[in-house]
């Protein structure tokens, strides 16, 4: 693929440029190690008003901010938690945000008017351009909302082909932070690329948060069952307490069907041969191979390659996916296909 003017190599010299558009006030795509961000500095309000313009994100959605270290943090949030102390002890930096109470220096339009505020310190590539820059970074996923998340360049340049990019490459996880509150009781809000098994270690008593999308999504039938595609739901009168968690999100451009049983599948596909399946290696053998996106074999693979086989270009009348058991990583890539999916199908 040809490399696009706005997209910069992430070296010293894009760092310091991307860093210094961040402090006047401008919008930086960069890496992450879950998936690519679209960055302002999370203090200056008219430059997070930005971030929702570019994207077309409702202002009812609050956003990540990132952090370079602990004195960093200290100046968007009004205390530290002995046990959000721990978590990040144990997983900064890497891919967990924290749900923490702001400071009054957090515009209100970064957290959706809310009294709290989602942190956390990324790692690699992304902690340096926030050290760089100096100040905290408000970053959502860099694609138009309701759109697959990118975790290459070329993913960011198709929908902001305006906005300076950095490029570090295929992002490590593919899948976005999970994102954890404490109050009142610990609880996961959003599944993503740290597992739970992994945080309950840390949290013995760690709860989950059914948000609304989650339990509006999808349509269940048959596999000759017809269908309407979802339309994004209607704004609640209440933000979102996490990012990603209230609106449509992650739909490619054509019809998702996600199957409960490879049975179902089987059966769907040999009435439309025309289809693309997005498949685990595991079940590939049942399909030709011109049909196949392969994803890998375990949930951490299916989780990294996820985005880039909703985003194809392959031809294809639609897309078949096939569900992973709900266990560690498997869960947000169950998240992500069940909020794309058109409709399920048992």
């Amino acid at each position: 693929m040809v490399r696009r003017n706005n997209v910069h190599p992430a070296n010293a010299r894009s760092l310091r440029a991307a860093a210094a558009r961040l402090r006047r006030g401008e919008l930086v795509a960069f890496p992450t190690e879950t998936v690519y961000g679209l960055g302002a500095n999370a203090l200056d309000e008219r430059a997070v008003a930005k971030i929702f313009a570019a994207k077309g994100r409702p202002g009812d959605n609050p956003l990540i901010v990132h952090v370079g270290d602990l004195k960093m943090l200290r100046r968007v949030i009004r205390r530290m938690p002995p046990l959000a102390a721990r978590l990040a002890a144990q997983f900064w930096p890497g891919p967990l945000t924290i749900v923490l109470s702001k400071k009054s220096s957090v515009p209100s339009l970064v957290t959706a008017g809310l009294d709290t505020v989602a942190v956390r310190m990324p790692q690699g590539l992304a902690r340096d351009l926030v050290r760089l820059a100096g100040v905290p970074i408000a970053a959502p996923s860099a694609n138009l909302s309701g759109r697959p998340s990118p975790t290459t360049a070329a993913h960011v340049a198709e929908d902001f082909p305006d906005v300076y990019v950095l490029d570090g490459g295929p992002t490590a996880h593919g899948l976005e932070s999970t994102v954890v509150t404490l109050e009142p009781h610990p609880a996961v809000l959003r599944q993503g690329a740290l597992s739970e098994e992994s945080l309950r270690k840390c949290i013995p008593g760690l709860g989950r948060r059914e948000t609304s999308s989650r339990r509006a999504a999808g349509r269940v039938g048959r596999a000759g069952g017809g269908g309407a595609r979802r339309r994004p739901r209607a704004a609640a009168p209440s933000p979102a307490v996490s990012p990603g968690t209230k609106y449509t999100h992650y739909a490619p451009s054509r019809p998702l069907i996600l199957f409960l049983r490879k049975s179902s599948l089987r059966s769907y596909f040999r009435s439309h041969p025309s289809a693309l399946v997005l498949c685990p290696n595991r079940v590939s053998s049942f399909f030709p191979k011109q049909n196949l996106l392969l994803l890998g074999n375990s949930p951490e693979e299916i989780g990294r390659n996820l985005f880039a086989a909703l985003r194809t270009r392959r031809k294809g009348t639609e897309l078949l996916a096939l569900a992973i058991p709900r266990r560690g990583v498997g869960r947000a890539v169950m998240d992500r296909l069940t909020r794309a999916a058109t409709r399920m199908v048992r």
